[in-house]
């Protein structure tokens, strides 16, 4: 479709602000003097025909754009929202919670002095709860109990249900997610998970912060979770019960201890739950009114008696059941992806691999569950038809850490701990499926029974004899002209492809060249999964205040099938990321890590930002200097599916540059054909998934060619160095021509500097996915043990014998290059004491001394009866 233009629109084009602009929050309402302009870009299609009467509100149209009034998010910068924007397409704060729910946020902008027969307010247009009015006018939600994570949408109603015109988005947030201080706090949670076991009896105590619930009374309840059904049917479901209280109608105090008894036979099946407290106006068990939640955990000090008193006996039992029930259930392991073979290349793997936080080399390595171990990551995504989850953990020498070595070792996951759309149903609730298949049975087996080996022998570390680490791509800050293979030739299984400066483009089968385009790029497509990345390319400035010959990265989008479109980009602040969710500003003030359709978002830092696709694709954006950084990891399925800036996936550098046609320039071409690569690739309004929410951005590459064909950079192979800095740029850049050229392309040293650092960055993160070769898990002889935890090319295994054993066959194997052990674990054969065999040898000699002795005798004997018989 064509977006028509309001009459004034013109005039405001014209007086558009300079190149000094940034970009803002904004929207675009363009239309009759570009009739003849390319077709609309994707987020500008109308969103639906909306309610008869409200083309001039956004009564029902949050979301919609029409050529009256916009109802966008990015409207604001262009001044073209319609009047009633703030009042029907809602903020509120805070924007996200717990899963658990019973948050109360505030609609913000939205001030109620009409009167109203009651608040109403329904997410994923099914799940009530009941809002109010403040004394202030301020319009209150609460959030209700929710069975998944990520954005959910909410309508308001002020008419007590009969309308719900109003529409917003809550972020709902895995519950270990949840800041401390809006949660019931277990002192000593390690004891209430323990209680009943030997030692563990006494007081229990609870905490929270007091002024979160307005109310001088409260009620406390215990929770219990289950999932019921026949496993992997449309049986199974999942549910939270409210159980029974422990205490009604006590004091607000923050503070609250008891003894705990066993609870009812009734309530002793629930083995995993949580504690809930609520203002104690409300009934007990009553759902989704404002409350705080503890963290879910084993409830042991409210099982009955008979976990009292032998609570040994009563775990082995339930981990023998559970041990009966996995034999019965699908094998879950074999579509789980092998761990990374490393702890460099689990930490650079961010497609597919994150921190798990209960295990953390950036926080303390405080790895509770994982002793031995620094750092562990998850796989990002759960396993596509079972929903499971892959761990990995590593030792302090980046070794990977395994079951079958150690109880610290990484242990896979029926119910993947962070869920998997649709989510709702088990095993995809976030969390709680994964505390129920297990956490709960390590528990019986491991915590509170003796009996770890079963449960290590169904939860099985995967090693790393089938892992490919991803294939890097990018473009980072600086220019440089086209060598195929700068610093050697790719390596078979990983090729780095990324784009820094000016920008450089390295390309996932290692060429690399320099293109200082205008305009907006495609960087990647890929047919198989339907994934586009986008760039957009503005020049910079000299440090006379002139514009650049050189051009950098200020914005990126990224779009798989279906997915969200996110893009991230400079604010109008000097080193400030701004990131973009469908065309609206994200806020991570309350959260970093955002579960969102087809992906995860993670901002770890304020200057870089992690993208992980449900393909296993990841982008990894970031700040160097004045531009972006970006680079994409992708998984080896995408061998021959690319094409754009990044170049063909196919380990052939020397096809690299083909243009949409599919001709191929040739791997000497010149800067200048180079640059005609560059531009073929601009990208196309019908599919662009950049914003464009400022006049700037509207004029300069909306409405103005998507290649800007007026700019001139600097060649690399025309550039001449500057005398008056020749020396200090021998001593920043070296040998680095990526650093040189930025240097004479912009005359800042502090430019060429941060070119300079990306690409150090971008060879360590190749360093670090550099495949290895593993030979696999070598096992300890029977009656016998190894030293060596280690299984990578080069590695040593020494083994040894118990004590009456000894060794038969080689006493070391060795880790060879082609994935086999030098020799096969040796057996312990059992062994006499040398005693007891010199016992035997010398008993027998004298018992054979002693034999012939007698016979001597007798033999004599004989003679002499012989001689006296013969007398007379």
């Amino acid at each position: 479709m064509k977006l028509p233009l309001l009459p004034w629109a013109l005039l405001l084009l014209a007086t558009a602000p300079g190149p000094g602009s940034g970009p803002t929050a904004g929207e675009i309402d363009v239309g009759p003097a570009h009739e003849a302009a390319s077709p609309a870009p994707a987020w500008a299609r109308c969103s639906g025909p909306s309610p008869p009467g409200a083309q001039e509100s956004c009564s029902y149209r949050c979301g919609d754009w029409n050529e009256q009034c916009s109802c966008r998010p990015t409207c604001s910068g262009l001044g073209t929202c319609c009047s009633d924007f703030r009042d029907f397409c809602l903020e509120i704060s805070p924007y996200s919670d717990s899963m658990m729910g019973g948050k109360d946020f505030v609609v913000q902008h939205l001030n109620w002095f009409n009167s109203t027969d009651g608040v109403i307010c329904r997410f994923n247009e099914s799940i009530q709860t009941r809002g109010h009015v403040d004394s202030l006018g301020l319009v209150h939600c609460v959030s209700p109990l929710l069975y998944e994570t990520g954005r959910i949408p909410f309508t308001l109603s002020m008419d007590n249900g009969r309308s719900f015109p109003r529409s917003g988005t809550w972020l709902a947030v895995h519950p270990n997610k949840v800041s401390q201080t809006t949660k019931i706090q277990l002192e000593n949670e390690t004891r209430w998970q323990y209680y009943g076991t030997a030692g563990t009896k006494g007081n229990l105590t609870l905490t929270w912060q007091a002024t979160v619930l307005p109310t001088h009374f409260v009620t406390i309840e215990l929770w219990g979770y289950e999932e019921t059904g026949k496993p992997y049917s449309g049986e199974w479901t999942a549910k939270w019960s409210y159980l029974y209280p422990l205490a009604t109608n006590v004091s607000n105090s923050g503070f609250f201890t008891f003894t705990p008894k066993p609870a009812p036979q009734n309530y002793q099946r629930w083995e995993v739950g949580a504690i809930r407290i609520i203002n104690s106006q409300y009934s007990s068990g009553e759902k989704d009114v404002q409350a705080l939640w503890s963290n879910e955990h084993a409830l042991a000090w409210h099982l009955g008696d008979d976990f009292r008193e032998d609570p040994v006996a009563w775990a082995r039992t339930q981990c023998l059941a559970w041990e009966e029930l996995e034999d019965q259930l699908p094998n879950f392991l074999e579509e789980l992806p092998d761990c990374p073979c490393t702890l460099a290349q689990a930490r650079a793997d961010t497609g597919r691999f994150h921190t798990d936080y209960g295990c953390d080399i950036e926080h303390g390595s405080e790895c509770t569950y994982h002793p031995g171990a620094v750092h562990c990551v998850r796989s990002v995504q759960a396993s596509p038809r079972y929903a499971s989850g892959q761990q990995c953990c590593y030792t302090a020498a980046g070794t990977q850490l395994l079951t079958a070595d150690s109880t610290g070792g990484s242990t896979p996951d029926r119910g993947h701990d962070w869920g998997a759309p649709p989510f709702r149903a088990p095993p995809r609730v976030p969390g709680l499926s994964h505390w129920l298949y297990d956490v709960i049975s390590f528990y019986h087996c491991c915590l509170w029974a003796p009996e770890c080996s079963r449960y290590m022998r169904r939860r099985p570390s995967s090693d790393c004899r089938t892992y490919r680490p991803p294939r890097l791509g990018g473009c980072q800050p600086g220019g440089l002209r086209a060598e195929q293979g700068q610093g050697g030739p790719p390596d078979p299984l990983l090729s780095p492809a990324s784009a820094f400066g000016d920008p450089h483009f390295v390309t996932f089968d290692g060429a690399n060249f320099t293109f200082n385009g205008h305009g907006e790029y495609v960087l990647l497509e890929a047919a198989l999964t339907g994934l586009s990345v986008q760039a957009r390319a503005q020049p910079g400035t000299t440090p006379e205040g002139t514009q650049a010959r050189g051009t950098g990265l200020t914005a990126v989008a990224v779009q798989e099938g279906n997915s969200d479109v996110v893009e991230v980009r400079l604010a109008d602040g000097v080193g400030v990321l701004q990131v973009l969710l469908n065309q609206e500003v994200l806020s991570f003030a309350e959260q970093s890590w955002m579960d969102l359709q087809g992906m995860f978002l993670s901002v770890a830092a304020e200057d870089s930002v992690s993208i992980m696709l449900s393909s296993g694709a990841g982008l990894e954006v970031s700040i160097q200097g004045p531009f972006l950084s970006v680079t994409v990891l992708l998984p080896e399925k995408f061998l021959n599916h690319t094409r754009g800036l990044l170049g063909t996936l196919n380990d052939n550098p020397t096809d690299d540059f083909t243009l949409r046609s599919g001709q191929v320039l040739s791997a000497g071409a010149s800067s200048r054909q180079l640059f005609q690569f560059g531009a073929d690739w601009a990208v196309e309004n019908a599919s662009s998934l950049l914003t464009y929410d400022s006049l700037l951005l509207v004029k300069d590459f909306l409405y103005g060619p998507k290649h800007d064909p007026t700019f001139q950079p600097l060649f690399p192979d025309e550039t001449t160095p500057n005398s008056s800095q020749a020396t200090e740029v021998a001593e920043l850049c070296g040998d680095n021509h990526f650093c040189s050229y930025d240097v004479a392309a912009t005359g800042s040293l502090s430019v060429g500097n941060a070119t300079r650092t990306a690409y150090q960055l971008h060879q360590s993160r190749v360093q670090s996915l550099q495949s290895v070769v593993s030979c696999g898990w070598l096992a300890p002889p029977l009656n016998g043990g190894k030293e060596g935890i280690r299984y990578l090319v080069g590695s040593t295994i020494h083994f040894h014998c118990d004590s009456g054993y000894s060794l038969s066959g080689a006493e070391a194997s060795t880790c060879q290059a082609d994935g086999t052990w030098s020799t096969t674990t040796p057996t312990c054969q059992p062994r006499h004491s040398y005693t007891v065999l010199l016992s035997i040898i010398f008993g027998g000699l004298a018992v054979a001394a002693l034999v012939a002795v007698v016979y001597v005798v007798l033999c004599r004997r004989k003679g002499n009866m012989a001689i006296w018989g013969s007398q007379p």
